[in-house]
């Protein structure tokens, strides 16, 4: 939803083809996989309902394992659910809820969306930012936020508090940020991601 092309542009600025497909066969016989998107994690969840995407990506991600990356709303859905509109049940990849920016406990008031450019601290090992400097800075868009007790937390970034900026589970990673916005920094998260090997 929403950044498709602009995904595939950096994608193809690395070296690499990226196919826009719903289509199953198309999928089953990828390399890996990308889920972007921007905009609502119901109508997310609603859209890959209505393209009999779930029980797929579940075999090619979970069963299969094969290599997926999810940007913005694409981290988002992998949790157990989100509070954005109502309760939302997600693909449940992870343990983890979607909850909305709050800064009643915070000194300063801070704009909803969160918006623009902001840097992030790493946490645990993360292949994808092989190559990328800790506290670079990814460009953000949204209005919602990740949260685990999982231990998958690869960064977190400080708007207010510190929240979840990217995890990494098995063969899942996934970021907040946009990379494909996030000039050279995102654009070597992005050749990693294409550099993988299926047990990497």
């Amino acid at each position: 939803m929403g950044n498709l092309r602009s995904v595939q542009k950096a994608f193809e600025k690395v070296g690499s083809d990226a196919i826009i497909t719903n289509e199953h066969n198309v999928i089953k016989n990828s390399d890996k996989i990308i889920l972007p998107g921007v905009g609502s994690f119901k109508d997310g969840m609603k859209h890959l309902e209505e393209l009999n995407l779930i029980e797929l990506l579940n075999d090619e991600i979970l069963n299969k394992k094969k290599p997926f990356l999810g940007i913005c709303l694409g981290m988002q859905l992998i949790a157990t659910k989100s509070y954005e509109n109502g309760e939302t049940l997600g693909l449940n990849w992870v343990d983890a809820k979607i909850i909305k920016f709050d800064f009643n406990n915070v000194d300063q008031k801070l704009k909803v969306p969160h918006v623009g450019w902001n840097n992030t601290r790493f946490q645990n090992k993360n292949i994808l930012f092989d190559g990328v400097h800790d506290n670079s800075d990814f460009y953000f868009v949204h209005s919602y936020h990740f949260t685990t007790k999982e231990d998958i937390v690869s960064s977190i970034t400080d708007y207010g508090f510190n929240f979840v900026s990217s995890v990494q589970k098995d063969n899942i990673y996934a970021f907040q940020f946009h990379p494909e916005k996030s000039q050279t920094v995102g654009l070597k998260i992005i050749e990693n991601f294409v550099n993988l090997k299926g047990d990497d």
